[in-house]
């Protein structure tokens, strides 16, 4: 058993371990609010252009239906059409600087080694994209090359940043050195909540008429509420970029609300533990004390009657 002297330095080294996690468990529960409020702000935003753009593309397929304009002159081609090949792939994986939040980084590491090894059997050449220390370090761990790990868009997600990390990745994709790009990023569902994602960045998929094909519904309603200039097919190629650029934008926000989540629980998890420790460590300190205290008057009493 150990002495009381080593169990009350035990109960000291809990007390201030449940002062660290504590006060990390308010800076996290503070940085979840406003990082929720910047998701919140953003998806509004967001789904609205790509109601714009697939309203776009929808009278862009009507257009083609009717034979105003042929399939070959399609705007999205570039950034819709599938290769006929995937042989580079690009894995874009989001994680956090630092750790303390349960298995936030692990989750994100095994869907990215999950996808290496998928895409390495087909035959493809994988370029690893890091956003965030931890998930670069595992990576560099196993051999694998990295680049930038893009520290401070991983701490502080801005738009320039993922506009710039966009535009990367469009280029490569454009230029033919990436035949897909897909991101893997802890999607935020609720404070304890979050599930990890892979989705496909480029080619980009889900837009109405996008290979040039026509759709469902009369030509007077697909053209919504626009009144369009100069074309539908400039309008597409400017906002095409624009909702790539959001899309990372967006994924950032959400990857950083659910690191925040996952310290929060993390950190409550924590000081729960602490505190059933500490009770058990006060107990035994007590129940040491009370058994010194009780020796002591046997000995005195012992010592009496030996007169």
């Amino acid at each position: 058993m150990a002495s009381l002297k080593e169990i009350k330095g035990r109960i000291g080294s809990v007390k201030g371990t449940l002062k660290i996690t504590s006060a990390m468990k308010l800076v996290a529960s503070a940085k979840l609010r406003k990082a929720q409020q910047a998701v919140q702000a953003m998806t509004p935003y967001e789904e609205r252009l790509h109601g714009i753009l697939s309203a776009l593309m929808t009278d862009y397929a009507a257009k083609v239906a009717r034979g105003v304009l042929t399939p070959s002159a399609g705007p999205a081609d570039a950034f819709t059409a599938p290769r006929p090949a995937v042989r580079r792939v690009a894995l874009v994986a989001v994680s956090s600087n630092s750790s303390l939040c349960g298995g936030f980084n692990a989750n994100v590491v095994r869907e990215l080694f999950a996808a290496i090894r998928a895409w390495e059997e087909s035959g493809a050449e994988v370029t690893v994209i890091p956003v965030g220390r931890k998930v670069a370090d595992a990576v560099r761990k196993v051999g694998f090359p990295v680049s930038d790990p893009r520290l401070k868009l991983s701490e502080r997600p801005t738009y320039d940043g993922a506009a710039a990390l966009a535009d990367e990745l469009t280029d490569g994709y454009l230029d033919g050195r990436f035949d897909r790009v897909e991101c893997i990023w802890n999607h935020f569902v609720s404070t304890a909540t979050q599930q990890v994602r892979r989705e496909a960045f480029l080619p980009l998929a889900g837009l109405p008429g996008a290979d040039g094909t026509a759709v469902s519904g009369s030509p007077a309603a697909l053209r919504g509420d626009y009144i369009v200039e100069p074309s539908t097919v400039e309008e597409v190629r400017l906002l095409l970029p624009k909702v790539l650029k959001i899309n990372i934008y967006t994924l950032l926000l959400d990857s950083s609300a659910a690191e925040h989540a996952a310290r929060t629980v993390a950190m409550q998890t924590a000081t729960d533990n602490g505190e059933d420790l500490l009770a058990d460590l006060t107990l035994e300190y007590n129940k040491g004390r009370q058994q010194k205290i009780t020796s002591e008057i046997l000995d005195l009493v012992g010592g009496s009657f030996d007169r």
